[in-house]
């Protein structure tokens, strides 16, 4: 079975989006592919007790991807093997009222993992680069000083706008937040599959929306956005890895190798050892227990 190479996947130079890759041969079945994620799910399992014991990491895992790129159900099966208390997952809807009545990153800052902990962004703070650049009157909704029209959303606008996500992600890096960033790099007709197998099964009827064809149609602006996402804000403390994601086993198998491999890298990230007072009194305790 082929291995997870990560210099396939992350983005460290420019990239076009035409060239981005949907489907990975592991030369393997799909029963191979999963017992594969098993395996490196537990192992990413026992590394999150290590990083909780230790407490001076965080880990940030950013999802990014269309309607029905495998989100979801990328997070049931990677995260599957995680103490639940070690794993944090939000997902970014609509902005509420209290949330424009900040800045855009606000809502991000404020749910990101603490130190011991991964945090999961189910959709992130590049919405804000992405669905409102497609629909740039989406920013007169953030009510904000500078602009009053759409005319003011310019480009000027945007490259600020990429500048303070560059800068927000530099300062969690620099206080000790490990950043993975993932784009589920799907086709256009692997989502026109999953969106009619929602509509053909009662029990994923729940999951379409009529605006999901609408955001459809604007395909190409979208991968406009993606590419100009991938290529402003891949940086060495926070790199974007592109995931071939027609295939969602295959999918899930190169996120979490990924992140067992980069973390395995952090060769700090031990459990404490106890202080030697306490180490030295090891087979008193140990007694004392016994006879209870």
């Amino acid at each position: 079975m082929k291995k997870v190479n990560i210099s396939e996947y992350k983005v460290e130079g420019p990239i076009s989006i035409k060239g981005a890759m949907t489907k990975v041969d592991f030369q393997a079945d799909k029963k191979a592919i999963e017992a594969e994620l098993e395996d490196t799910r537990e192992r990413l399992g026992k590394l999150q007790d290590t990083l909780y014991a230790h407490g001076k990491y965080a880990v940030l895992v950013c999802l990014q991807g269309m309607d029905a790129a495998g989100k979801d159900s990328l997070i049931r099966e990677v995260f599957k093997d995680f103490n639940a208390r070690g794993v944090v997952v939000h997902s970014f809807k609509v902005p509420t009222d209290l949330e424009k009545k900040h800045d855009f990153l606000w809502r991000h800052y404020i749910a990101l993992p603490a130190r011991g902990k991964f945090g999961v962004f189910n959709r992130t703070h590049y919405e804000n680069v992405l669905v409102t650049r497609v629909h740039p009157n989406y920013i007169l909704g953030e009510n904000l000083p500078d602009v009053t029209s759409v005319t003011d959303v310019d480009q000027s606008f945007w490259d600020k706008r990429f500048e303070q996500i560059n800068n927000f992600e530099k300062t969690i890096s620099e206080n000790g937040t490990i950043i993975f960033k993932f784009f589920l790099s799907l086709s256009k007709d692997e989502q026109k599959n999953r969106q009619l197998r929602r509509l053909h099964k009662p029990n994923k009827n729940w999951k379409f929306s009529a605006g999901d064809l609408d955001e459809r149609d604007l395909w190409a602006d979208y991968m406009t956005c993606y590419e100009d996402v991938l290529n402003r804000t891949s940086k060495p403390h926070a790199p974007w890895y592109v995931i071939p994601s027609d295939d969602k086993p295959a999918a899930r198998l190169i996120v979490a190798s990924i992140m067992l491999q980069e973390l395995q890298q952090y060769a700090d990230i031990k459990e404490p050892e106890l202080d030697d007072k306490t180490k030295a009194r090891i087979h008193e305790f140990i007694a004392r227990l016994e006879e209870e």
